[in-house]
């Protein structure tokens, strides 16, 4: 499934992520993320965000996140809201 328009979901507070997704040609998957918690949590923040988009089915979409210590599962919701709001 692609998506067709850029939309987001989520907000810059603390414990949340502001999450922006856009349709790219390349029919990959890119991530650029930034994180109060790079360092100690990056990677698992990454695989959250990317194992919902698989979960999803989406194919040649671009996420920008903006992560302010956001839980699992709040990451994953934001994720999929935005998804659901650019197809």
């Amino acid at each position: 499934m692609k998506i067709t328009k850029i939309a987001k979901a989520g907000t810059l507070e603390s414990n949340d992520i502001l999450i922006m997704v856009m349709p790219n040609d390349s029919g990959n998957v890119k991530l650029e993320l930034e994180s109060i918690v790079m360092q100690q949590f990056g990677d698992v923040i990454e695989q959250v965000i990317l194992h919902k988009v698989k979960e999803m089915g989406i194919e040649g979409i671009t996420i920008k996140a903006q992560d302010k210590g956001a839980l699992d599962y709040t990451i994953g919701a934001r994720v999929e809201t935005a998804i659901k709001r650019a197809i």
